[in-house]
């Protein structure tokens, strides 16, 4: 059986080849133990530091690995899908070039694959992250899940094992705005989840800046339920019943003491409160336009700018292949 293992990097030239060797090294024990054959899918995020150029060697070296570079940095989910597009293994292990997650837990994810699982997940620890770190954490899968359609798990993240059909079934999920831990969780298939102790990063600095997680927070806030929508409709109900009772309060109370209620301040709190109430439900409302407008692009998730793997079927070629297909096509005609 050909397992595929899918590494998107972004800036890993420092790391990449201690990864490669690492994983290797695992990859060469199981293939003389339980007689897998393997590839590695390298899809190069757009990296500005020559993490391609060590990609090429790497390619030309291990008859095993393929690599795809885009044209710029499309971002990890782009890198993520088309490491699964292009991989052609019975199950595909996704997993980070930056060694927090270890290649020795791979042995693990085909046990128990081989057990029939067909979504294996490795669950980290979050020993030695900061306190306020993993209460925020808490707090914020404690509030998405019961707001979500699909349950998130704290500490699950994209490191993972999926059959080929578990593969299929997110490649048939073809949105423009991906949020992969909702999709893995919302294609479902018997799945089970093993914990492992959090590796420190070996070199370089996180990519995942705090505006970053809170831009993908909110895209897996949004990504797949329409309750900010319901909410804004609740809340829109709840102010104008305040809003009538207020009214009918001042009405009876102008009525037995006299018109003496100018309230200058009650109105100017009052409208700066309903503005600013306006101004947050047209930013979620804008927010789903706005997801809409790129769907309705259908533009491409990622461009490719080198690669030594065939085009996987179901992508969209980029100009110079259909200008290539054109060129072809007028010489069958002739």
């Amino acid at each position: 059986m050909l397992i595929s293992l899918v590494v998107p990097c972004f800036d890993e030239a420092g790391i990449v080849d201690r990864f490669h060797d690492r994983v290797t090294g695992e990859l060469a024990l199981l293939e003389g133990e339980l007689g897998h054959e393997f590839e590695l899918v390298y899809v190069d995020d757009g990296s500005r530091d020559g993490t391609l150029e060590r990609l090429e060697r790497i390619a030309a070296a291990d008859p095993r690995t393929r690599y795809v570079s885009f044209s710029r940095n499309f971002g990890k989910e782009s890198a993520m899908l088309a490491g699964l597009q292009y991989a052609k293994g019975a199950a595909v292990v996704i997993m980070d070039a930056d060694l927090q997650h270890p290649p020795e837990l791979v042995r693990r994810m085909l046990e128990l694959h081989e057990r029939g699982y067909e979504q294996v997940i490795a669950r980290r620890t979050r020993t030695g992250d900061r306190v306020t770190r993993t209460l925020a954490a808490r707090a914020y899968y404690r509030l998405i899940n019961r707001l979500i359609d699909v349950e998130l798990v704290d500490g699950v993240g994209d490191f993972r094992l999926l059959s080929r059909r578990a593969v299929d079934a997110v490649l048939a999920l073809a949105e423009y705005n991906r949020f992969s831990k909702g999709i893995f969780a919302w294609v479902g298939f018997r799945s089970t989840t093993f914990e492992y102790e959090n590796a420190a990063r070996e070199q370089g600095r996180s990519k995942w800046s705090f505006g970053k997680l809170l831009n993908y927070g909110l895209d897996g806030l949004l990504s797949f339920n329409d309750k900010p929508l319901r909410a804004a409709l609740h809340l829109g109900l709840l102010l104008l019943s305040l809003a009538s009772l207020y009214a009918a309060w001042i009405v009876g109370v102008a009525l037995v003491n006299g018109v003496d209620t100018p309230g200058y301040v009650t109105l100017l709190v009052a409208v700066t409160a309903l503005s600013g109430v306006q101004m947050v439900m047209v930013g979620v409302v804008g927010e789903y336009v706005g997801r809409i407008y790129y769907e309705v692009k259908r533009r491409p998730h990622y461009l490719v700018a080198a690669t030594d793997a065939d085009r996987p079927r179901g992508t969209r070629p980029t100009a110079d292949a259909a200008t290539d297909q054109d060129q072809e096509q007028e010489l069958v005609g002739t």
